[in-house]
């Protein structure tokens, strides 16, 4: 009796982003604000990086490991990524443009 093989054979290597680039567990979608299409991706807390984040619309930090939302201009690049909270995305319309930062915060 040969042995069991349970990985598939020959082919091309499926994606290991998924179909959608889900890459930390979310879902990714395309939105239209202040006349831009931006990119939006949902970041599970369980699926996401270790890292820190600031939030541009609240100047707050997110922890690594909390569920957020990246969005980033249809025509941005990798630079161009920002990481929101859920709240402060889905409000990005109410808040004023002129939020105030300590003289040492980064500018993002």
């Amino acid at each position: 009796m040969s042995p069991r093989h349970n990985r598939a054979r020959g082919g091309a290597n499926p994606d290991p982003q998924g179909e959608q680039g889900d890459r930390y567990g979310g879902s990714q979608r395309s939105e239209t604000w202040q006349g831009e299409e931006w990119y939006v991706r949902h970041v599970a807390g369980a699926s996401a990086p270790g890292k820190r984040y600031r939030c541009p619309g609240c100047d707050q930090e997110i922890p690594g490991g909390a569920p957020h939302v990246v969005a980033w201009p249809e025509y941005g690049g990798v630079d161009d990524r920002r990481h929101w909270h859920k709240a402060c995305w889905n409000a990005k319309d109410r808040r004023t443009s002129r939020v105030q930062r300590s003289r040492n915060a980064p500018k993002y």
